[in-house]
């Protein structure tokens, strides 16, 4: 099992779905909120997106609560991982 499975596995989010990663650790802000927002209305509501940052996105948490997503970070030791995920209502 590969960290990045078990840091889905950490979280509230659906481990039984399919994940994709964005890895914006290397891009200067506001490029990681950008592309993060665009990558989740690009994926559907199954897949659980895994944002890899250097920094927890404070930023982004609203945005993402404001289009109906939840999201949980967490720290691992060579970066900050934050987990997308739809619910449904």
């Amino acid at each position: 099992m590969g960290i990045l499975t078990r840091i889905v596995e950490e979280t509230g989010a659906p481990d039984d779905r399919p994940m994709e990663t964005l890895d914006t650790r290397e891009l200067p802000p506001p490029k990681p909120l950008r592309n993060t927002l665009e990558r989740v209305t690009e994926l559907d509501d199954e897949t659980v997106l895994l944002q890899m940052n250097d920094r927890a996105p404070q930023h982004l948490y609203p945005k993402l609560t404001d289009r109906g997503y939840d999201f949980e970070t967490v720290e691992a030791d060579e970066f900050v991982a934050t987990v997308i995920w739809h619910t449904p209502p």
